[in-house]
């Protein structure tokens, strides 16, 4: 179940902190609209990997885009490309 409270509620931030746990963020509103996220430190690491694994599957679908439409390079090539950089 959220737990939604108007951000004034953080005047007794203690109450607010009681209410937070994993997977049962604290959202905080200002007139009336959603603003603001509290939640545990745990969440936030497990939302920054799944970010962060979301990025890299994008990534990865777009090389294999690229390589349908545009061809793949052999080993050589590549090779030779990495070579030609580190001089």
């Amino acid at each position: 179940m959220a737990n939604i409270c108007p951000v004034s509620d953080l005047r007794n931030y203690n109450t607010v902190l009681e209410n937070i746990s994993a997977g049962s963020p604290v959202y905080l509103t200002v007139n009336g609209r959603g603003r603001y996220t509290i939640r545990d430190i745990s969440d936030d690491e497990e939302f920054e990997k799944t970010k962060a694994m979301l990025h890299l599957m994008c990534e990865l679908n777009e090389g294999r885009r690229s390589g349908e439409e545009e061809g793949y390079l052999s080993s050589e090539d590549v090779r030779a490309t990495f070579r030609s950089k580190a001089e």
